[in-house]
């Protein structure tokens, strides 16, 4: 369900018949929708520029461009974890559906979950998911740990290092639950980074790594996956047939990704549903155009992760990064 699907439901809960008409069919044919967008579209993104974001932000322009007539214009606001980007875009850009903030969902709520932003992390949403890329545990191909029976046999005897591209990431919160499970503490150490961190499980300076699957995919024969944080492992020999945490262990751990989508002011939303549901729909349909495919893998994507989602998945996968940033919160700001 999207998001003007959602706002309808509540006004036809109190509102008159005709009211509900004017809502659900007089929105397509209103001469706002018809003009928009008259103009780019700014498109904030809180990582540098040449990143994965950036490669796959190309990707899914490059087509999308053609289904709502217009172009997008990326910025770059890297810092403090993804935070700078949320701030400029909450607290410089009008909401008025000409700008969007293209985030990565896990790491960068979880920013929200450790420590409050500005802003109130209700006024803005994501509407539009891109791709989904689980969290893995995995080591480098000198490491003496073949299965992740033996990190948990080596845990119980000593506190383990455990290399990370930031503390408040998604597969820092699957180590941690699985620690949980298991009757074992881990020492996060943050790497800065996907290079760093495969860097530290390849040259054995952390006993083993946690990160988001596609660097350790990239990396190839240089790394070994022992466990991946996901209901499937949708890579297969790519990821070393390793399995996923809930079918090994039993738990019920919501999938621990590295999720990139289009957010956008509420207020915006809120003051041009019309606009909103244009975007919606364009953007559905790019990912649904077969060129999509081609640029997709042209950014160097794993197509396998290339996942659509909505504001409900969305929503979700917030609110659930949330609820386990909250629980977890001491062990992701290391103090």
């Amino acid at each position: 369900m999207d998001y003007n699907a959602m706002k309808r439901r509540q006004f036809l809960k109190t509102s008159a018949a005709a009211g509900g008409t004017l809502l659900a069919g007089g929105l397509m044919s209103s001469p706002a929708w018809a003009a928009y967008p008259d103009r780019n579209i700014d498109v904030i993104v809180p990582t540098r520029a040449g990143g994965g974001a950036d490669r796959l932000l190309r990707a899914v322009s490059s087509v999308w461009k053609k289904h709502l007539n217009t172009n997008f214009e990326p910025g770059f606001f890297p810092g403090a974890s993804g935070r700078v980007g949320y701030e400029v875009y909450m607290g410089k850009y009008q909401p008025d559906a000409y700008s969007l903030i293209f985030g990565n969902m896990g790491p960068e709520v979880l920013n929200w979950a450790v420590k409050a932003p500005s802003f109130d992390i209700n006024d803005y949403f994501y509407f539009g998911r891109v791709d989904t890329d689980p969290g893995v545990v995995f080591v480098g191909a000198e490491s003496k740990f073949q299965s992740i029976d033996d990190i948990i046999a080596e845990g119980k005897k000593r506190k383990l290092n455990v290399g990370t591209s930031r503390l408040a990431h998604p597969a820092s919160i699957g180590i941690l639950a699985l620690g949980e499970e298991v009757g074992v503490e881990f020492n996060l150490v943050p790497l800065s980074g996907g290079k760093k961190t495969v860097a530290g499980a390849v040259t054995l300076e952390m006993d083993f790594c946690v990160l988001t699957s596609g660097s350790v995919i990239a990396a190839g024969d240089a790394c070994r996956t022992l466990l991946v944080f996901d209901n499937k492992n949708l890579a297969g020999d790519k990821l070393s047939n390793a399995p996923t945490m809930n079918d090994y262990f039993g738990t019920k751990l919501p999938p621990m990704y590295s999720a990139r989508a289009f957010g956008i002011h509420k207020a915006a939303a809120d003051k041009y549903p019309d606009r909103l549901e244009l975007l919606q729909k364009t953007f559905k349909d790019a990912m649904n155009d077969p060129a999509y495919k081609d640029a997709f893998l042209k950014s160097k994507g794993f197509w396998p992760y290339s996942n659509y989602g909505g504001v409900t998945e969305c929503e979700e996968f917030k609110n659930a990064m949330l609820e386990l940033g909250g629980r977890y919160r001491s062990l992701l700001t290391g103090k």
